[in-house]
């Protein structure tokens, strides 16, 4: 059904609207409130909705998965924790040392979880996305329902950022959902979280490794990250014990023994701090538990996604064992 949908909206997408976003009404309500709420010229936004038409390339990325087994823990490790992406990211940390001696100092966040979420995102600028970042937010905006409200929010950041660097809003170049830049920042984050590191004047997350890895410390800082703070411990469980414990959700709010009088298997090392029960699931093998504590929670402000956090926490934890020379 996902997919019948999927499809659907990608045929909507490229016969109701091949002739350019600007004559449809949302559209122009959109405009409107641009005009009304930022000082737009509702004309120039016209002719710039006029000569965007719709990607179906996009709104193929962004549908859900239609198998459920493609949710595997073990699957998405090994996408990101493998030699290649680890040599690059040695390369990038030696490379790039004194900046991020900087960023950590300055913000409390490890060199190595810096170094891994770009390796993560990028692989350090290898895979930047070639979608014009207009052009994808505009279909997202105005062609996906599911998350129409998040990604006209988006549109808006980036129409309102273009104005701030006096470029023009389709001169940018990202991913299917928006993302600009080594960090994949959405442009909300952009603007709220991106910093210029290495004190030239600008902010580019494409071109300077320097702000692309102050931005990063910035928006994890910004995010609540604990210096020398905990992020992850492994636990045992069953599903009977960690049923009632995952509903509570990734936000941290138990300490450890109350866990464990719950029924989760607790290490005697485990920090005493709030966490939540974190599960990675992968089919046909048991699933591991672990402990998430604030940390952990911060990254997935990054991307709100347990696999993820985790892939960030165990790449980061390859990086800084290979890189003792450094460290």
């Amino acid at each position: 059904m996902k997919h019948l949908v999927a499809a659907l909206l990608v045929l909507l997408s490229m016969h109701a609207h091949a002739r350019g976003y600007a004559e449809r009404e949302d559209v122009q309500d959109f405009i409107t409130d641009m005009q009304a709420r930022h000082g737009f010229n509702a004309a120039q936004l016209s002719v710039l909705f006029g000569k965007t038409r719709p990607i179906p390339a996009v709104l193929k990325a962004i549908a859900p998965p239609t198998d459920p087994r493609v949710k595997s823990w073990k699957n998405y490790r090994a996408r990101f924790i493998e030699p290649k992406r680890t040599a690059a990211g040695l390369a990038f940390w030696q490379r790039h040392a004194g900046t991020l001696a900087k960023a950590e100092a300055l913000t409390g966040v490890p060199a190595e979880i810096i170094v891994a979420i770009i390796g993560i995102e990028t692989i350090y600028g290898k895979h930047l996305g070639r979608f014009d970042s207009f052009a994808a937010l505009a279909t997202l905006a105005f062609d996906y329902p599911p998350r129409a409200e998040l990604f006209r929010r988006e549109l808006e950041a980036l129409l309102l950022l273009a104005r701030e660097e006096s470029r023009p809003p389709d001169s940018y170049r990202g991913s299917f959902a928006g993302a600009i830049g080594l960090p994949q920042f959405l442009p909300s984050s952009i603007r709220a979280y991106a910093t210029d590191f290495d004190g030239d004047g600008r902010i580019d997350l494409t071109g300077s490794p320097e702000d692309a890895i102050g931005s990063v410390a910035n928006f994890l800082k910004i995010h609540g990250w604990e210096t020398g703070g905990p992020v992850t411990v492994k636990v045992g469980a069953d599903e009977t014990a960690s049923q009632s414990l995952l509903a509570e959700g990734i936000l941290p709010r138990r300490r450890p023994q109350e866990m464990a009088s719950l029924g989760i298997e607790i290490p005697a090392d485990a920090p005493d701090a709030p966490a939540a029960l974190i599960d990675l699931v992968t089919p046909d093998t048991p699933t591991e538990y672990w402990l998430g504590y604030q940390n952990f929670y911060v990254v997935t402000r990054y991307n709100r996604s347990s696999f993820y956090a985790m892939a960030v926490w165990q790449f980061a934890q390859t990086l800084k064992e290979r890189n003792t020379s450094i460290r």
